[in-house]
């Protein structure tokens, strides 16, 4: 499928690595552009930074050369989160759709100066760790079918999906999980130790943001548990988040293996932060935001564009909630042109 000769080193013809190694730090670079990084302040030089560069670079030159699209792999779309004062409800809405768009005009613009362009397989990991995070098994599924509904209405032509159910299409959700764990999971006192090594930007960068993406996680589980109506005590909710947060880790990890497995041509992306010289990309899904996901938030219009806020927010700013031509709530409005606060998250 790819020219593995070229990629040990071994190509006859020695002009064509230097071509296409340029055209390949120029397709990294726009993404680059886009990236996420732990802090604010962390971008490094610019986008062609060679320590980022150096991880990826080689698979993009592997496709440039056999004149095949350079294809990248992004576990996310999960489905919606439960809490309700964070999004619209189960379904893909125009925050989605705004993402998805973004991702695909990505695509379109290498496209300009590279005919093959780029292939973008969004893995969609909500079965994963459905069980976990409390997300329903019918609105995973559902979730997975409009979205792929959304890409072909939308002729979104270089977006494909992945996810659990292609997979193992022969056994029910649960053994799905279980048969994944048993190929490709470690166990939790395995990832407690990588977290641990991590902590105070301590050991190797895999742990560094081992243990960031733990504390992001478990602010993430108390979130999507902090709602209008629940019982459980704040010490309580806490507990629970660091639980579910080692299990959504270790099942995403356990993804991201039969991901690598799948597609091991493929350029890893990442919706969380990552470090610089990192296996995988961070990178934003909406142009303008740098934190917020379509499926932890909605989409809000204002004057300037639209930014991604969690619903409770939108609503909080007496936003008009709009709905699609099925009836379906969408986005919402700002209707006051007062100048307000408006960031990611």
């Amino acid at each position: 499928m790819k020219n593995l000769d070229f990629v040990t080193g071994k190509i006859k013809k020695p002009y064509l690595e230097n071509s296409a190694r340029e055209l390949a730090k120029k397709i990294f670079g726009d993404f680059m552009l886009y990236r996420r990084v732990p802090r604010v302040g962390d971008e490094c030089a610019n986008e062609n930074c060679e320590q980022c560069t150096s991880m990826h670079l080689e698979k993009i030159i592997s496709a440039v050369v056999s004149n095949e699209a350079v294809t990248f792999v992004l576990p996310a779309f999960p489905g919606k989160s439960p809490n309700p004062e964070k999004v619209l409800g189960p379904l893909p809405d125009f925050a989605e759709e705004l993402s998805l768009k973004f991702l695909n005009g990505l695509c379109e613009k290498i496209k300009t100066y590279y005919e093959p362009g780029v292939k973008i397989i969004i893995c969609s990991d909500g079965r994963v760790f459905s069980d976990v995070v409390g997300m329903r098994e019918h609105h995973v599924t559902e979730y997975q079918m409009r979205l792929d509904e959304m890409i072909t209405e939308l002729s979104l032509s270089d977006i494909s999906t992945f996810n659990l159910d292609h997979v193992f299409s022969d056994l029910n959700f649960s053994q799905m999980r279980d048969e994944l764990m048993k190929k490709h999971g470690k166990s939790l006192e395995f990832l407690q130790h990588k977290i641990r090594s991590g902590n105070d930007n301590q050991g190797t960068v895999d742990e560094q943001e081992a243990n960031r993406m733990f504390r992001g996680m478990t602010r993430f589980m108390l979130e999507d548990s902090t709602f209008k109506g629940q019982t459980k005590s704040r010490a309580a909710l806490q507990k629970l988040a660091k639980a579910k947060a080692y299990e959504v880790i270790r099942r995403s990890n356990a993804w991201s293996e039969l991901i690598a497995e799948h597609f091991p041509y493929a350029v890893r992306l990442s919706i969380h932060p990552q470090a610089c010289g990192g296996k995988k990309l961070g990178l934003r899904l909406v142009g303008n935001e740098s934190w917020m996901t379509p499926w932890h938030g909605v989409a809000l219009e204002t004057r300037n564009g639209f930014v991604l806020m969690k619903r409770a927010e939108a609503e909080a700013l007496n936003a008009e909630l709009i709905f699609f031509s099925d009836g379906r709530p969408s986005h919402f409005k700002l209707q006051d042109e007062k100048e307000i606060l408006l960031g990611g998250f």
